[in-house]
């Protein structure tokens, strides 16, 4: 196996997404506006270097969590750790299934031309397993409708 996972993403799901930017800006995140038909769903805080924090709609985090049920009316937490290479998401996502933790998300190629899985931990919290991104993967996807 490559190095140890490392924490790199919080992506918080939320059902009203106007209402979570204007408490994360308040909080002192600058959190710009991309376009109409991706701000109510998906918004990326400007935080430098280290773990990247997003917000995410419900409606969204199911099209890249198939698994996600939330803990109230949908809103939750996905933490992610991101690891060395696309071989070690299928490895220690397996290794953790194996050892009796629940699948949210078995292992898959994103959009964004990660390889991605979920598993829950044990008090059911979300934890992405994450690749680099590959470029030459990378394929839109339409917003949900």
């Amino acid at each position: 196996m490559s190095p140890k996972p490392v924490p790199d993403k919080i992506n918080m799901v939320t059902r009203d997404m106007e209402a979570a930017v204007a408490f994360y800006r308040r909080l002192g995140l600058e959190i710009p506006d991309y376009t109409p038909e991706w701000d109510v769903h998906h918004r990326s805080a400007k935080v430098g270097d280290g773990i990247d924090f997003d917000l995410d709609s419900v409606v969204f985090t199911r099209q890249w969590d198939e698994g996600w049920g939330g803990r109230k009316n949908g809103a939750g937490c996905v933490v992610t750790f991101s690891v060395a290479t696309r071989e070690d998401v299928d490895e220690i996502y397996n290794d953790l299934v194996g050892a009796g933790y629940p699948s949210q998300q078995a292992p898959y190629d994103a959009f964004w031309g990660a390889r991605f899985a979920i598993v829950e931990d044990p008090d059911g919290n979300a934890v992405g397993l994450m690749s680099p991104s590959d470029p030459g993967l990378r394929h839109d996807t339409s917003p949900p409708g």
